[in-house]
C-alpha cells in the first residue's frame, strides 16, 4: 500500500508542476469562478432571496463547473506525444496511476475554492462567524467525491473526438447527490442551525466519498485495459 501511495505521490507532483509551469487551466478555474460570482451577484434581488439562502446554490454551482475545467487537464496532459503510453508501461500499478491524478486534481480544486470561497464571503458580505471551519471541511468532502467521478470520466473520455462535451455529460449526473447533500449541509450551517443538524448530510456525503473513491480506483485499470 505505501509503495502505491508513494507512485500515486510522484504521478501528482508531475502533473502539479506541469499545471504551475503553464498556469492555464487554473487561471481559467478561477476566472469562471469569480465571473460567476459576478453574474449572480449582479442578477439577485437581495429583497426577494437573502444571502443565506442564495450563497450555498451560487457556491455549489460555481465549484462543480469551475472544477470540471481543471478535471478535463488531467488527462489531456498525456495526450500529447502519447505520453500516456509511457505512463502505463512504467513499473507503477493502475491504481497509482488514478489516485496520483485525483490527488493533483483534488489540490487544483482545493487552490480554486481558496480563491472561490473568500470572494463569495467579499462579494455578498456573507457572515461566516463560527461556521467558516465546518463549511471549509464540507468543501472538501465534496471536493473529495467530485474529483474521483471527475478523474475517471476524464480518462474515459480523453481518447474522444468530443472530450470537452463528453466530460460533463459523463459526470454531472454522478456529481448530483455530492452537490445536493453539500448544498444541503453548507444551507444548514448558514441559517443559523447547530451542525448536529447538518450532521445526516456530511455523514451522507462522506458515505459518497467513500463509495466513489473506492468504485473509481477499482473501475479505471478496466477503463484503461478497455
Amino acid at each position: 500500500m505505501a509503495d502505491v501511495l508513494f507512485a500515486a505521490w510522484v504521478i501528482a507532483r508531475k502533473d502539479l508542476a506541469i499545471e504551475f509551469r503553464t498556469r492555464s487551466a487554473f487561471f481559467s478555474a478561477v476566472i469562471f469562478a469569480l465571473l460567476g460570482l459576478v453574474i449572480f451577484y449582479f442578477a439577485w434581488d437581495p429583497t426577494a432571496v437573502t444571502v443565506n439562502d442564495l450563497a450555498p446554490g451560487v457556491l455549489w454551482v460555481i465549484f462543480t463547473f469551475s472544477g470540471l475545467l481543471g478535471l478535463h487537464r488531467s488527462f489531456g496532459v498525456e495526450t500529447e506525444d502519447h505520453a500516456i503510453d509511457g505512463l502505463l508501461a512504467s513499473p507503477v500499478s493502475r491504481e497509482s496511476i488514478f489516485l496520483g491524478k485525483a490527488i493533483a486534481n483534488l489540490i487544483f480544486v482545493a487552490a480554486v475554492q481558496l480563491i472561490a470561497i473568500p470572494a463569495l464571503v467579499v462579494f455578498y458580505n456573507l457572515p461566516l462567524g463560527n461556521v467558516a471551519i465546518p463549511l471549509i471541511a464540507i468543501a472538501f468532502l465534496a471536493a473529495v467525491g467530485l474529483v474521483a467521478v471527475g478523474t475517471l470520466f476524464s480518462a474515459m473520455a480523453v481518447n474522444t473526438r468530443l472530450a470537452e462535451l463528453l466530460l460533463p455529460m459523463l459526470s454531472l449526473p454522478f456529481f448530483v447527490p455530492i452537490v445536493i447533500a453539500a448544498s444541503q449541509s453548507t444551507a444548514k450551517l448558514l441559517s443559523g442551525r447547530p451542525i448536529v443538524e447538518a450532521a445526516a448530510w456530511i455523514k451522507l456525503l462522506i458515505a459518497f466519498d467513500i463509495i466513489f473513491v473506492a468504485a473509481c480506483t477499482v473501475a479505471y485499470p478496466f477503463t484503461v485495459d478497455d
